[in-house]
């Protein structure tokens, strides 16, 4: 059974930071590229970073360059997201993904919500 669990996810002041996990299982996890999304309410669900299948490459998206980066222990079955700098305009629902060629994976989702 393929599982993805986030976890990490909470309430944090502005400029403060977190980490977030996401465990996998039930598949090779080291045949995946995996990513972290995001969905604020009432808007689209967004790609906020990306990393190879072992690590050699990673991509994020503009908004978080240089505060966000992700990892990923192989060993551990284990992909993060470490979130600095957060601003209230990164409060969303962030999803973990698994991806290999046509196989598509989705975790249920961790709140993250950056607020005075």
């Amino acid at each position: 059974q393929v599982r993805l669990v986030e976890s990490g996810g909470g309430l944090v002041q502005p400029g403060g930071s977190l980490r977030l996990s996401c465990a996998a299982s039930g598949f090779t996890f080291n045949n995946y590229a995996m990513n972290w999304y995001r969905q604020a309410p009432g808007k689209e669900r967004e790609l906020v970073a990306t990393i190879t299948t072992f690590g050699r490459s990673t991509n994020y998206a503009d908004s978080v360059k240089g505060r966000f980066t992700i990892s990923r222990d192989n060993a551990k079955n284990t992909v993060y997201l470490q979130m600095n700098s957060l601003k209230p305009e990164d409060t969303a629902v962030y999803y973990c993904n698994a991806v290999f060629y046509l196989s598509n994976y989705w975790g249920q989702g961790t709140q993250v919500t950056v607020s005075s």
